[in-house]
């Protein structure tokens, strides 16, 4: 079928590709129903009570746009980490934040330093805007942070991106290491440091806030789609310097955030009981992935994250074939996209029925195998 013949050269040259392939679309080509749903790095245990009250008392006003400063979040954001509310920047979940990002820094042909294997959504965007990626590869299963900077300073790079906790190993790095990183990059770099984990980490995994605030090339994005459990909801935020946190109002969309999402966010943050309850959840799920893997012969790997990566021993095509196996029996799993990492499959904690599901399912598709 034919396209629209004025599209740009850079728009003309990209696939038309989605980076995740949900379930949903399983569904739909493979004519199968999703019973567990532990693939997607979401949290099945879903958002607090509260929120979902909150949500369900202003439904009502959804006719109304959201404030488009989103002052009231950014507020209850700067309080809760003790920063200035001009330092917080919101955005559609932390996958819009990075568009927005490689947008303010990235010219066409410019270099943009990450880690090969690591968060395809990066990727995406910085061929969106004519990018050039320059990767590094994993070291003993987690980024190497070494190299990310070696390579920075060889390509004179503008921005360089680094997730702790790891997306897709669950790997991490300590608090002190990601300092010593950031301090070592040039002034003209800048860092994206994705948390997207930061609640489900381990003690010292997470730089406090004062130790790398006061640097203007440093943003660390978070979000409310993990350990909040709103995935759906799409709320991200962005931590900086004023001056760089500003810099969001000059290309975002002014009405993008969704109201009721907003309404959502505040009222989690407030529940910080739940919170904790639901962080101990996600960890006993995560011990319950790793029991299911030894049991099976698999090696989990260390997780700081929502999910566990299980190294399957072979390669990328039975890692695959795990996969296609177990979503024959309803359970959808994903996997990292590269080798080496795709010798692993990649499973989301979720409440205990799902557990179980995998549980059964696992050892007859490796009967299966062989």
């Amino acid at each position: 079928m034919s396209a629209f013949s004025r599209f740009t050269p850079l728009a003309s040259a990209l696939p038309s590709t989605v980076p995740f392939v949900g379930p949903e679309a399983i569904e739909r080509q493979r004519g199968l129903l999703v019973k567990a749903r532990i693939g997607a790095n979401e949290n099945g245990f879903g958002p607090a009570p509260s929120v979902l009250a909150a949500m369900r008392e202003q439904a009502g006003d959804i006719w109304k746009y959201n404030d488009p400063e989103n002052y009231a979040l950014r507020e209850a954001l700067a309080i809760h980490l003790g920063v200035a509310i001009d330092s917080i920047a919101i955005g559609g979940g932390i996958d819009e934040l990075l568009g927005q990002i490689v947008r303010l820094v990235i010219e066409p042909g410019a270099p943009v330093v990450t880690s090969f294997g690591g968060y395809p959504t990066f990727n995406f965007h910085v061929a969106g805007f004519g990018g050039r990626l320059v990767t590094v590869p994993y070291v003993n299963d987690r980024e190497d942070l070494d190299g990310l900077l070696e390579t920075v300073k060889r390509e004179n790079a503008p921005l360089v991106y680094f997730a702790n906790p790891d997306n897709p190993m669950g790997s991490w790095w300590d608090a002190d290491n990601i300092v010593a990183f950031a301090h070592a990059l040039p002034e003209t770099t800048m860092l994206i440091l994705d948390e997207a984990y930061s609640e489900t980490g381990p003690a010292g995994s997470l730089p406090a806030i004062e130790a790398l605030i006061d640097r203007p090339n440093i943003v660390r994005t978070r979000t409310f789609s993990k350990a909040y459990g709103l995935a759906g909801a799409r709320v991200g935020y962005a931590i900086s310097t004023p001056g760089t946190a500003r810099a969001f109002d000059k290309i975002r969309n002014h009405f993008g955030m969704n109201r009721l999402a907003t309404v959502a966010a505040l009222a989690a943050l407030k529940d910080q009981a739940y919170l904790a309850e639901v962080v101990g959840n996600i960890r006993m799920a995560r011990d319950r992935i790793t029991a299911i893997a030894k049991a099976n012969n698999l090696v989990p790997l260390a997780s700081a994250t929502n999910f566990v990566a299980i190294d399957a021993g072979r390669d990328g095509t039975y890692a695959r074939a795990i996969v296609d196996g177990l979503m024959q029996h309803g359970v959808f799993i994903r996997m990292p996209g590269v080798a080496p990492l795709n010798r692993c499959i990649r499973v989301s904690v979720g409440p205990e029925a799902e557990m179980a599901l995998f549980d059964e399912a696992l050892p007859q598709v490796l009967k299966a195998l062989g």
